[in-house]
């Protein structure tokens, strides 16, 4: 499931480092192979409590995590949009991603210099929103124009497809990201279908200082959240120094170090876990005596997609999926006690596999 979340950021926000941090911690290719896919992606594992308590119940030989691409996007500076210095490098980048985390600078540091000269997120966040505003309006106008004279013929699928163009362009007109056009669920299909780069989901993610990773913030964090409130969207805070630090630890150091920091997980592994979340994905797992395994699906997969995941002779063979919830195994402690208490379900190929399932595919090909 080949899908990915770009990082962006203008120079010296901590983009570099946030991502330097991701490739060191980045699992090892001889373990998944083709984990080394290109320079600026670096594979991760989803961190996930239920794995672990999973295999505490299974006890299984091997304990595999499921993982997740970063994309690290080129530089931008205003003008991007006309191609002004990595601008048409930047913009095919995030054409190619499918969800956005924006770094941004909440951190004051004299050696660091600023591109703007201040430390001012809002400015940072509006300079690269912009140039994407003006990217997706050069190419919805040219089509819009398009869309109005199919229109005329009456045509459903033309008559819907201008009413969308329109509200898109009068949404980045206004100098909105097209994701908050107000858009009804069949009209939110089509726009989908234009591959516009602000519909992309965005994260942002705020690089703060070592001594406040802990805390709720400060006041640059504030004026990040304000924003991500106007637009639906979420605020993690990271502090990228701490983050690469972090990545050249073993697990036993690395513990300490966040208990000494206060921090019950790092900055980094919220970030990957609220990008999976961002990106639609979720995890169902399998669980034997060999091997227990974390899955990634796309939510609203139906069993035999799901069953995909593993094998395409596991969707095309399916007869049925033999299903345990996480909390049923929690609550009643091995795979045979949930079938003693009924717990253990049958579900067939309508069936919506739902985010913690410990599934059992049964197959014939």
């Amino acid at each position: 499931m080949a899908l990915t979340a770009g990082i962006v950021g203008l120079p010296n926000v901590g983009k570099s480092t946030l991502f330097n941090a991701i490739t060191k911690s980045s699992v090892e290719a001889a373990n998944y192979p083709f984990a080394t896919i290109d320079p600026n992606v670096g594979v991760v594992e989803v961190p996930d409590q239920r794995l672990d308590d999973i295999t505490e119940k299974v006890n299984p030989k091997k304990t595999v995590p499921t993982t997740f691409e970063f994309t690290d996007i080129a530089g931008i500076v205003k003008g991007a949009s006309k191609g002004e210095g990595l601008g048409n490098k930047f913009l095919a980048n995030i054409r190619e991603v499918d969800a956005i985390c924006h770094v941004v600078r909440c951190f004051a540091d004299e050696n660091i210099t600023h591109v703007s000269g201040g430390i001012d997120p809002k400015d940072d966040i509006e300079t690269i929103n912009l140039e994407l505003i003006l990217a997706d309006l050069e190419s919805v106008s040219k089509r819009y124009e398009k869309a109005v004279k199919m229109a005329k013929s009456k045509d459903h699928d033309a008559v819907v497809e201008a009413e969308v163009l329109g509200k898109i362009k009068a949404c980045l007109e206004d100098s909105k990201p097209a994701r908050l056009a107000d858009l009804n669920e069949e009209e939110t299909a089509v726009a989908k279908q234009l591959f516009l780069l602000t519909m992309k989901p965005v994260l942002y993610v705020a690089n703060v200082e070592e001594s406040e990773a802990a805390g709720d913030g400060n006041e640059y964090v504030d004026q990040v959240r304000e924003i991500a409130d106007q637009e639906g969207a979420e605020v993690v805070i990271v502090s990228a120094k701490i983050e690469e630090d972090l990545a050249t630890l073993d697990d036993e150091e690395r513990a300490m170090f966040l208990e000494d920091l206060g921090l019950d997980q790092s900055g980094l592994d919220v970030l990957i876990q609220k990008a999976y979340t961002l990106l639609g994905l979720a995890t169902y797992f399998t669980a034997g005596e060999q091997e227990v395994r974390a899955w990634t699906f796309k939510k609203g997969m139906k069993a035999p997609q799901a069953a995909g995941v593993i094998h395409s002779d596991f969707e095309r063979g399916f007869i049925r999926a033999e299903t345990v919830s996480y909390e049923d195994l929690m609550t009643y402690g091995s795979m045979q006690a949930c079938k003693e208490h009924g717990r253990y379900r049958s579900e067939g190929k309508d069936y919506l596999v739902q985010d913690g399932d410990i599934m059992l595919f049964r197959f014939n090909v």
